[in-house]
């Protein structure tokens, strides 16, 4: 057994800021994406609740929004079922409500 395994079986079950973190607390994401007439856009506003529609952010290329670190990886998803390109997906402060 390495390291990286004792960690995983006897490290806390949330852990701030990492995959871990399965609070409600809210992080600004970068998600740079190949956009075309809004689709990421109208994809991302699908998992933002009301203050994260109020603290979008527009990007040159791409949004910044507040979610949490959980549904990260849904959006991802989300947003590849509909063929659109992510270029990179940047996880920023945690935000105080």
């Amino acid at each position: 057994m390495n390291v990286h395994d004792d960690q995983a079986e006897e490290g806390p079950s949330v852990i701030a800021g990492t995959p871990r973190d399965y609070s409600e607390d809210l992080y600004r994401v970068y998600f740079e994406v190949g956009e075309y007439e809004d689709m990421a856009l109208k994809v991302l506003l699908e998992f933002l609740t009301e203050e994260g529609i109020r603290s979008l952010n527009k990007q040159a290329f791409g949004y910044d929004v507040l979610l949490p670190i959980q549904v990260v990886p849904e959006v991802v998803r989300a947003l590849a079922a509909a063929n659109i390109a992510v270029y990179q997906v940047v996880r920023q402060d945690k935000t105080s409500r």
